[in-house]
């Protein structure tokens, strides 16, 4: 529930602030121009801020812990297994966080390299071996490493920029797609 409302709250904040600067700015969202620049401001603007707020939603949703300070063996084990990881690929210490959850899972997200974040479930902690933990670990590091997040963040403003410029088309066909005459 508690996603839920975190994603419409943050989708509500983003149409808000877009409105606003349309407002202001004196953009026509009738006008081909207007509507590229409200394609470009929600899909990729919206992803953007999705993307910069992503360590804090993701935490929020799942009820996840930042570790702070390791209060048991298994919290060292995984600070130092990330550490260890992060610093055979080259990436500064992202933030470490446990999530209750019986399922096996983990996450890494953020905005850039040098400043993201990798959970784990302590349904993975609990039910895996050190072993495929760690290698579980590795994937979640290589996509900070690779920088998933931001390509991921660009494709999906890419997806939403079409969404937008395509949506108002469609709507005006009130539904309905433009058939082929025969023979052209």
């Amino acid at each position: 529930m508690m996603r839920i409302a975190l994603f419409l709250l943050t989708n509500l904040a983003v149409m808000v602030v877009f409105g606003l600067v349309l407002s202001l700015t004196g953009i026509q969202s009738s006008s081909m121009t207007g509507l590229l620049i409200m394609a470009l401001l929600f899909g990729f603007g919206g992803s953007i801020v999705s993307l910069m707020m992503s360590k804090w939603m993701a935490l929020k949703s799942v009820g996840g812990e930042v570790i702070e300070q390791p209060r048991n063996e298994t919290e060292r084990w995984l600070m130092n297994t990330v550490a260890q990881q992060a610093q055979q690929v080259g990436i500064a210490m992202p933030q470490v966080a446990i999530y209750h959850a019986p399922d096996i899972n983990a996450f890494a997200t953020g905005a850039r390299r040098d400043a993201s974040l990798v959970a784990v479930s302590t349904g993975l902690l609990q039910n895996m071996s050190r072993d495929e933990a760690e290698a579980v670990i590795a994937h979640e590091i290589s996509h900070i490493a690779n920088g998933d997040m931001v390509t991921m963040t660009l494709i999906q403003g890419g997806g939403e920029h079409l969404r937008y410029l395509y949506l108002p088309r469609y709507r005006a066909d009130c539904g309905r797609f433009p058939r082929r005459q025969p023979g052209r």
